[in-house]
């Protein structure tokens, strides 16, 4: 597999998870074992926008620093939320993008758009991309419907209903906007199935807001 641009978001001291040490120009490997989230896989994501939209609901880096990266070997990809790579490089630090609140309530809304149409919901949320910024009563049915899902084991259903519930918590702020607005996307990466389901795409959306 051909070398990929990736990004890679780490501490002040560029640190990452575990202390783990990076350093612009090394090259590291792992061994490509396990789940993603373990010690086995080097994790990116595939966009700047992608980095700082998810990094509350990833690692949690306060102030981070954001680098560019080389990226091969084995892939390994969660729902295009982050990627996995065996071989990678940093090669350059870049500017963290500035996202806004409203966009971030924007990339959630977005996301959960593609998985869930319900009626009541929709409209909302139509209406929240078009500039009314109000939180109606009914588009919290989101919750209910989530809940139903859930006990029916309906896990797809239940997926797509949590993703429009954390969009609405996202704009009402019942929840921390950035965290709300990032697990909208999250679940609703979990429960697309269309393959043109892209959250890099999404993220360059909703920073039009």
């Amino acid at each position: 597999m051909g070398k990929m641009k990736r990004y890679k978001l780490t501490k002040k001291d560029m640190t990452t998870h575990g202390g783990f040490q990076w350093k612009i120009g090394k090259t590291y490997l792992a061994n490509g074992e396990g789940d993603l989230c373990g010690k086995g896989w080097l994790h990116f994501y595939t966009s700047p926008l992608l980095a700082v939209l998810l990094n509350p609901t990833h690692a949690n880096i306060v102030k981070p620093r954001l680098f560019l990266a080389e990226c091969g070997g084995k892939t390994k990809n969660d729902h295009g939320l982050k990627i996995g790579h065996t071989k990678a490089r940093l090669i350059k630090e870049l500017p963290m993008p500035i996202v806004t609140p409203t966009q971030r309530v924007a990339f959630g809304i977005l996301c959960a758009q593609k998985v869930y149409n319900e009626p009541t919901w929709a409209a909302w949320a139509a209406a929240w991309l078009e500039g009314d910024r109000t939180v109606a009563e009914a588009a919290r049915a989101a919750r209910a419907a989530w809940e139903e899902a859930w006990a029916a084991e309906r896990v797809a259903a239940a997926a797509a209903a949590r993703a429009a519930r954390a969009a609405v918590a996202a704009a009402e702020a019942e929840w921390a906007a950035e965290r709300a607005a990032e697990t909208a996307a999250a679940w609703a990466a979990r429960a697309a199935a269309a393959s043109d389901f892209s959250l890099d795409k999404i993220a360059e959306e909703a920073i039009k807001y």
